[in-house]
């Protein structure tokens, strides 16, 4: 039983949907993913010739506005656009949802974002500089509205549960997947439709990034992220959404829906110690957290998705804390970091990350880590290489730590993994 009385039921995975840089939907991306094939390249949203890093990842628009037009919506924000599009994947797949009109369905939205409505947001400070207050539309408001997202979501497919957006940098999605999970396992709703989605190729909301600091200048596409690499430089940012839904093991089985993976726990935790510089300890803590509440070891685990963001601090200190938590079992957990595909897609990271990690429990394979030329000594953990691994176990661990000092991490299963609780 629950703190409050609630049973804490498994809750399963029945929907996934995906919209990234290398491929909408869960087919093209995998694939692409195996292939070792980045999205990265020149971006082409805005005009990069004073920034210092040129390069990014970005959602092919034609085929992003090709999936709004099947959906009968036009483009109204980049994040809005693509978690609309992940999300009715999730759904559809799931099999809650046919074509419109659609009927209400007692489903909660929860969405993890970094920086929400970013391109309106862009669009009104544009208009009020260059035309004053009267350039001010009044959708402007509900536009740049961080929850337009979830709302978005709700409205469009008539999903009645809650909806909102939760906001914690890098760690968004993982901390909405989080909160999704605890609210289907202790009874407070039987089904979630949960991910991030984060859209910034503007001029401010990537020009601010670009004077950061922290993203790679090297200008080859194919190198210029690379996580745990000795010759990395720093990241680079990228754009995307994915969402899954959530639901009771009872409640699917009723619907007789088809189950995808589990999310069996999760762990949070505060550094409490720096805004931008990440902490060993406090990333150990979310670690541990989430192997206590879903009942297993480190041991147990078949692999780690790693927050793996290509910069020298972020990596040596995961490393740290990995090593830290695993313990005797460091050289046999098999670790994989994918922003060299993806990006860092900031708020969405995380929900992009657990539905290629799924995918990995559900074929069996971890994909290459493809820019992992001369793994870092000081990151001595077992990485995967440029070649693609067999996944051999149950239980994967997703991390996700953001600016701001917060760290999520989720243990996701297998589907049909027993319970080791």
């Amino acid at each position: 039983m629950s703190a409050r009385g609630r049973t804490s039921r498994r809750v399963v995975v029945t929907g996934m949907g995906i919209a990234s840089a290398i491929g909408i939907g869960e087919d093209e991306v995998w694939a692409n993913l195996l292939a070792g094939r980045t999205g990265i390249d020149e971006i082409r949203a805005i005009d990069t010739s004073d920034h210092k890093v040129k390069l990014g990842a970005e959602v092919d628009s034609e085929a992003l506005h090709a999936r709004l037009k099947e959906l009968r919506l036009r483009p109204v924000d980049r994040a809005h656009d693509l978690a609309m599009v992940a999300g009715a994947d999730a759904l559809r797949q799931a099999g809650v949802v046919g074509e419109p009109p659609y009927e209400p369905l007692p489903i909660a939205v929860i969405f993890g974002t970094g920086e929400g409505s970013a391109e309106s947001h862009w669009n009104g400070f544009s208009a009020f500089f260059e035309k004053g207050v009267k350039g001010l539309r009044p959708t402007t408001v509900p536009r740049c509205m961080y929850n337009a997202i979830s709302s978005g979501l709700s409205i469009h497919f008539r999903l009645e549960g809650a909806n909102y957006v939760v906001v914690s940098a890098c760690t968004s999605a993982t901390n909405a997947i989080g909160a999704a999970f605890r609210q289907v396992r202790d009874g407070y709703a039987d089904a979630v439709l949960c991910g991030g989605s984060d859209g910034f190729f503007d001029p401010f909301f990537y020009g601010v990034w670009n004077n950061l600091g922290v993203l790679s200048p090297d200008p080859d596409p194919r190198t210029a992220c690379r996580p745990f690499d000795a010759a990395r430089q720093g990241t680079i940012l990228g754009e995307g959404a994915a969402a899954l839904l959530l639901e009771s093991a009872e409640h699917a089985a009723r619907r007789g829906a088809t189950v995808r993976g589990e999310v069996r726990g999760y762990g949070e935790s505060s550094d409490a110690s720096h805004r931008t510089q990440p902490s060993a300890d406090g990333q150990a803590r979310a670690m541990r957290a989430a192997l206590d509440d879903a009942g297993i070891t480190a041991a147990d685990l078949a692999a780690i998705s790693a927050h793996g963001t290509a910069t020298h601090a972020n990596d040596v200190t995961e490393a740290a804390s990995i090593r830290e938590v695993l313990g005797d079992a460091v050289g046999s957990v098999p670790v994989v970091a994918q922003k060299s595909y993806f990006g860092h897609t900031l708020g969405a990271s995380g929900a992009l990350e657990t539905v290629t990690a799924l995918l990995g429990l559900e074929h069996g394979v971890l994909p290459p880590n493809p820019n992992l030329e001369t793994p870092d000594p000081e990151c001595d953990v077992r990485l995967v290489g440029r070649e693609a691994e067999p996944l051999r176990g149950d239980f994967v661990m997703k991390n996700s730590f953001g600016f701001g000092g917060g760290n999520g991490v989720l243990i996701l299963a297998r589907a049909g993994a027993p319970d080791r609780s």
